[in-house]
């Protein structure tokens, strides 16, 4: 595309992102870009916008040599890959929201990019009206980059929120994010933690290079966490974030996961609550930078939308440094998490699997610990997310040194805690 050229766009999809962009798009003139057909799935429902816009035709938009971009907007993984791979084979650049599609089959994406040389942003598809994607691509260095951890998901941090703020149970809080349309009719993508990894698997590429499918990584939602653990947390003056972290080791390795958190009240995500977004980026000598927006809604995430049609103009696409032009970093499971437990009955929790715990409380109905396990007992079993337990991480939760760990626990054992 030559520089400031204009931009004919057709549209997959009219939901909350697609007309945001509609309206976005009549407000901002000055971009040159002009909606030419909107391709729909249901033409019987009503719009905002003139019925010759419509069609539920794809080869419409596809095969139209005058739509020179295509926007995929849709909530059909499957239906928008294809959409996505028809169009760049056609000679089309492509913005997407997607963050299940691109997560799904980025590797497929990585390779249609380099066969056909045409951009493929997506900016929207994590964190909406943050920029997060383009400045880990532009702007930190891989060798650099020391951590990355945020609150990527809207829907929990309003449940979370609401159970911290108003002292409302996991259940009532779901349902008041459900009424204010923060969380589905049918909620577990999000309460669960799929939506955010989704989320992170494409980040872990912009900022390390890892290409990672996100049944890979580890995760767990907010679905467990009880009313009785967010009172612990206000006695321990921290609050339950779901937070979704990255962190390069002392050995160059990265630890990735996307689990719930104490977050300590001067962190800089203890002040993102109900439905934003907040990223922490740490770097060598830029110290600790803090992103903070609306990570979902119409308008923030089709002003995610404009910046990549915006960008556009100047044939600007990733260049996936990371990735492509340093030698990409690598995951590991080989690292310590300290972890919060709360559960119904000892029965169900194996605490020989911890290296050392450091603190109990039995006597209440509702009881819980806190100590140290290696990662892979998460990653390999199951019962931390079964039988009302529910698993929070520490604030400073990775623990690298095992040396530090035989020592900790020799100390117990002459203390005869252990």
């Amino acid at each position: 595309m030559e520089a400031h050229k204009s931009l004919t766009i057709g549209i997959f999809g009219f939901g909350v992102v697609g007309e945001g962009l509609y309206k976005v798009l009549h407000q901002t003139p000055s971009l040159k870009a002009q909606i030419k057909k909107v391709c729909i799935k249901h033409p019987g429902k009503k719009r905002n916008a003139p019925a010759e816009l419509f069609t539920t035709s794809k080869e419409e938009l596809l095969f139209d040599e005058d739509i020179n971009v295509i926007v995929e907007v849709i909530d059909d993984p499957e239906a928008a890959f294809e959409i996505v791979s028809m169009a760049l084979k056609n000679g089309k650049a492509v913005v997407s929201a997607s963050k299940k599609m691109i997560a799904d089959h980025l590797p497929e994406i990585l390779q249609l990019q380099q066969q056909t040389g045409l951009p493929f942003l997506y900016e929207a598809a994590a964190c909406a009206s943050i920029p997060v994607i383009r400045n880990l691509e532009e702007y930190y260095d891989n060798d650099l980059l020391h951590s990355i951890k945020g609150i990527i998901n809207g829907s929990t941090n309003f449940i979370l929120s609401k159970m911290f703020e108003d002292r409302l149970d996991f259940k009532e809080a779901l349902m008041l994010a459900q009424q204010l349309g923060f969380a589905e009719s049918n909620p577990a993508l999000d309460v669960e933690g799929y939506d955010a990894v989704n989320k992170w698997s494409i980040l872990l590429n912009h900022a390390y290079g890892i290409v990672e499918n996100p049944n890979n990584l580890l995760f767990s939602g907010i679905q467990n966490i009880q009313l009785s653990d967010a009172m612990v947390a206000k006695e321990k003056q921290v609050d339950i974030k779901l937070v979704a972290q990255a962190k390069k080791l002392k050995n160059g390795k990265v630890a990735a996961f996307v689990l719930p958190q104490f977050v300590k009240h001067d962190d800089a995500l203890s002040f993102v609550k109900y439905q934003y977004n907040g990223v922490v980026i740490e770097s060598g000598f830029a110290d600790k930078q803090f992103f903070y927006g609306k990570g979902a809604g119409s308008f923030p995430t089709a002003s995610a939308v404009l910046s990549d049609l915006s960008a556009l103009r100047y044939d600007y696409k990733y260049e996936y440094k990371k990735l492509y032009h340093h030698v990409p970093n690598e995951l590991t499971n080989d690292f310590y998490v300290k972890v919060y437990v709360s559960f119904d009955d000892w029965a169900y929790i194996p605490r020989e699997k911890f290296e050392w715990i450091e603190e109990w409380h039995a006597q209440a109905e509702r009881k819980y610990l806190v100590g140290v396990l290696h990662v892979s007992e998460l990653r390999d079993n199951t019962w931390w997310k079964e039988n009302r337990t529910s698993l929070v991480l520490t604030t400073e939760p990775i623990i690298e040194d095992f040396e530090v760990l035989k020592l900790k626990k020799r100390s117990l054992e002459l203390a005869g805690i252990v």
